[in-house]
């Protein structure tokens, strides 16, 4: 009996003694870390709006957004009996003229396939940009909000790149409209807002959110 309270009293003091070397290692970490912080001086941390995380992060959020269009499209051409890459067959008009749309595999509808999504990434910098903006960096914003700016963004960016440039500028490079004339208003247009509307859902995942230790 007196043998079991005194391993119960070794046992009390010694965990006791335990707790104290514990908080007395707390206390020369926590002064450590002080002393290290002084010496540093204070960390860089983005405050306000980050304009070149926001384009960093659009950048990538835009290669998403492309690829969702991209996929569509493929979807949309093999149902309607077309080439699956028909889009990226009349787009690669801009550079190659009326022979792109002769193309059926191989490397360079594999580089229309990049050149797209690398269209896509830069254009989505710019929406992610006007998004966050807008937001002034929040990430509660409103899902509806935010579909209704992509919506006129979309829109706004089909007319502008149609109608706007690649309507005279193909056929005076080139000698030809066939992307204004090849890819129906509608394609067009709900390829842009597939876009759009792609990058208003992934805009939380480019959100900055500042370290805090």
């Amino acid at each position: 009996m007196m043998a079991a309270e005194s391993s119960e009293g070794v046992t009390s003091e010694s965990l006791d003694q335990k707790r104290a070397r514990l908080a007395e290692l707390k206390s020369q970490v926590a002064a450590l870390e002080a002393e290290l912080a002084a010496a540093e001086g204070p960390r860089w941390r983005g405050e306000g709006y980050y304009t070149a995380y926001y384009a960093t992060s659009g950048f990538f959020l835009g290669m998403l957004g492309a690829s969702v269009s991209l996929l569509l499209n493929v979807i949309g051409a093999s149902v309607f009996g077309r080439h699956p890459l028909e889009l990226i067959r009349v787009y690669l008009t801009f550079p190659l003229g009326e022979k792109a749309l002769e193309l059926e595999q191989g490397v360079t509808l594999a580089i229309g396939c990049c050149l797209y999504l690398g269209t896509g990434m830069l254009f989505g910098m710019i929406l992610h940009l006007i998004l966050s903006r807008i937001a002034h960096g929040a990430a509660e914003f409103p899902l509806a909000r935010r579909l209704a700016i992509a919506t006129v963004a979309g829109l706004a960016l089909w007319l502008i790149n149609f109608y706007g440039v690649l309507s005279w500028l193909q056929p005076m490079l080139f000698g030809g409209n066939w992307i204004v004339e090849q890819i129906p208003w509608w394609v067009a247009a709900a390829t842009h807002l597939s876009f759009a509307w792609t990058m208003a859902l992934v805009y939380p995942l480019g959100v900055y959110r500042p370290y805090r230790s």
